[in-house]
């Protein structure tokens, strides 16, 4: 096995998760709830590391249940958009002679759940699409949020 080899074996993974929900009193309109983390300041989606023997889905149910409460029953649904972040992003070890961690993207149905924050952000919004593409900071975020508002209008929503 070549170093390639063993690096995949033991690779990292992110897993990206945006809550949605129906805006009140309109049936077509949907609004995203997103997060400011208390280290950068920055607004962004859930998101989180996988673990060992974790899937790219349950790594999004345990950091949504980890970081807002949202209950892992809860119905999540697969994106087409992953990405790749540069290794030095991240405080906690990574493999040696990685340079970019993948990044996996969910979206969450949180009707008539409630959110409940976890220390590692200050505060949440529910807000409107071009709004959150005003306050997301990174572009993965950006572009994944776009998938989930397209497949939302289009009825096109894909089960995790």
């Amino acid at each position: 096995m070549n170093n390639f080899e063993v690096l995949m074996e033991t690779r990292e993974f992110q897993a990206l998760v945006f809550p949605f929900r129906k805006c009140n009193g309109d049936s077509t309109g949907y609004e995203y709830a997103i997060f400011q983390r208390i280290r950068s300041g920055l607004w962004q989606a859930i998101s989180g590391g996988g673990k060992a023997n974790e899937s790219f889905v349950e790594a999004a149910r345990r950091e949504a249940w980890e970081e807002t409460g949202i209950p892992q029953s809860a119905n999540f649904f697969s994106l087409e958009t992953i990405n790749s972040v540069p290794i030095h992003y991240f405080s906690e070890p990574t493999p040696e002679g990685r340079y970019v961690i993948e990044e996996h993207c969910f979206a969450v149905d949180c009707e008539g759940i409630d959110i409940t924050l976890s220390p590692e952000h200050s505060e949440y919004r529910w807000v409107d699409f071009k709004t959150a593409q005003e306050l997301l900071k990174w572009d993965s975020n950006k572009t994944a949020l776009w998938e989930l508002d397209q497949r939302l209008n289009d009825n096109k929503m894909i089960p995790a």
